[in-house]
């Protein structure tokens, strides 16, 4: 049997919710926060302008805000970005959020738990083996290869460690997209033992 892949298969990582905010409230010391829907405080002072995005403790439902710009020139804003703090854009509020600075400056991380979902294509018995799978993040959900691929497959993550080839460490969390090959027959999604 020849060992290149002669299948290659997508599967997606894509975020489900916005991920929680683990940080301390100052009103019951609670460590989570949400985003919930999403919204900015936009406020102007002359011609300086500070935009903050609103957070609510889960616990006591306080409401904090991480500064997103702070004492910046009006002049300085895209007249797009500037309208998109205004109506609290979905993506500006998901984009800005997920942006690392912000969490570095506002002391932060996110809880991506339950906030993501692994999309595979539906199950094909004549697939041919080896198999390659192409794994694509459409946002920064940091993952630990192994799992996921155990999830994607039905496999137990010692299966996942002896049967399968990866372009990158599989017990090291990331976040941006790998390949990897199934190397023999796997029960689940790829159809029966051959």
């Amino acid at each position: 049997m020849s060992s290149q892949p002669h299948t290659v298969l997508p599967w997606v990582v894509r975020r489900t919710r916005l991920p929680l905010l683990t940080m301390r409230c100052a009103g019951c010391r609670s460590e989570s926060a949400t985003a919930g829907a999403g919204r900015f405080r936009v406020n102007a002072n002359g011609k300086l302008l500070d935009v903050w995005l609103l957070v609510r403790c889960v616990s006591c439902d306080r409401t904090s805000n991480l500064t997103v710009h702070e004492r910046a020139p009006v002049g300085s804003f895209d007249p797009a970005e500037l309208h998109g703090y205004h109506v609290n854009d979905p993506e500006l509020v998901a984009s800005t959020l997920l942006d690392p600075l912000l969490a570095r400056r506002n002391r932060f991380t996110l809880d991506w738990t339950d906030a993501w979902q692994l999309d595979t294509p539906p199950a094909s018995p004549g697939v041919a083996w080896p198999v390659q799978v192409r794994v694509v993040f459409e946002d920064p959900v940091p993952v630990r290869p192994e799992r996921l691929i155990a999830r994607g497959l039905g496999l137990s993550r010692s299966e996942v460690l002896r049967r399968i080839k990866c372009d990158i460490p599989l017990r090291r969390p990331t976040s941006t997209g790998f390949t990897f090959t199934v190397m023999d027959h796997a029960v689940g999604p790829f159809g029966q033992h051959g």
